[in-house]
């Protein structure tokens, strides 16, 4: 059976309070009293809670992180760059995610009444964002991951949507492609706003249109920007390449294109976004633009541990640069 403070007190004769005093190393308790303490420990082989001891000392040790849900395909890279820096730094890790809606977030915050974590991330809080904002006037550390162009006024990291967009057309134009189809993510995401705001800006610096019917919606998923696609094909819509604006749906649209007989890139161009794993592994390998997902994870953990420590967080943004990765399914 478990030794526990109580049996530590009781066999000391003194009372829990001291006993968590001569844990945490205070000058309250005399010297006797404080060794006969740590002899009883030693015999009874006391062995005390990480957790307790820290939070007597007003610290968990621990930060949280909320996930929108561990099945987006991304979140596992950003998380590995939270988990190098803070495990580094001998912190740990409580992961939250919001699949449950108004339940998770309630969960989530009966833990911060808990004073279970010292601070929070948040990958792309969503919907969550006015109960995360709620929390940071409480006073709650916390840094934001990607917030999707939401913008809000916190502490966060960001990447470079718009030129992300930019850096896709001036590839495709300077290949000779001057017929895009753009298939769109979910419009109520800033991200989807920025990228195609950066990509229609070059086509229009260089004196070509997007034509609105070849502006597509869908979602981020392999299934919609294969559906996207081969309703354009169905309808006899013309363009020589497809800018997507994630990778899955870059993928579907690579499966619409192989059935329907076009060859990829010949006939047609195809980039991405984000640079998963799942971009090496198509045929032809994927053009796209790298989001830098494990180095936002590394950044943010930093910012927060350094906010912890005593450095003030940036009151903008920090903003980490996309890079085009250019692949077969669109060459130079």
């Amino acid at each position: 059976m478990r030794v526990t403070i109580t049996d530590v007190a009781r066999a000391a004769s003194v009372s829990k309070t001291t006993v968590s005093r001569v844990l945490n190393g205070k000058d309250e308790v005399d010297s006797e009293t404080a060794e006969r303490v740590r002899t009883v420990i030693a015999d009874l082989g006391y062995v005390p809670s990480s957790r307790g001891v820290n939070l007597a000392r007003g610290s968990s040790r621990t930060l949280a992180v909320l996930v929108p849900s561990l099945t987006w395909p991304w979140v596992s890279e950003m998380l590995q760059g939270v988990a190098d820096v803070v495990e580094a730094h001998g912190y740990g890790l409580l992961l939250f995610t919001c699949n449950r809606g108004e339940v998770s977030m309630a969960q989530f915050t009966g833990q911060v009444s808990a004073r279970a974590f010292d601070g929070l991330l948040a990958i792309v809080p969503g919907q969550t964002m006015p109960a995360i904002q709620t929390l940071h006037r409480q006073g709650l550390p916390m840094v934001i991951i990607d917030d999707q162009g939401q913008r809000p006024r916190l502490p966060s990291v960001a990447t470079t949507n718009a030129e992300g967009g930019a850096a896709a057309a001036r590839h495709l134009l300077d290949s000779g492609r001057r017929e895009p189809l753009v298939v769109l993510g979910p419009r109520h995401f800033g991200c989807v706003r920025d990228r195609l705001a950066g990509f229609r800006a070059v086509l229009a610096g260089r004196g070509v249109a997007l034509r609105p019917e070849l502006v597509l919606d869908s979602e981020f998923t392999l299934p919609s920007g294969q559906a996207a696609v081969e309703r354009a094909l169905a309808e006899g819509r013309r363009f020589d390449s497809v800018f997507a604006l994630n990778d899955q749906a870059a993928v579907g649209a690579l499966h619409a294109l192989r059935a329907a007989g076009r060859r990829v890139p010949e006939d047609v161009a195809v980039v991405g976004f984000d640079d998963l794993p799942l971009a090496v592994s198509v045929d032809p390998r994927l053009t796209t633009v790298r989001q830098p997902m494990h180095e936002m994870g590394e950044t943010a953990a930093r910012m927060l541990l350094g906010h912890l420590a005593g450095t003030p967080l940036p009151p903008e943004p920090v903003v980490l640069p996309t890079e085009l990765v250019v692949r077969a399914s669109a060459p130079a």
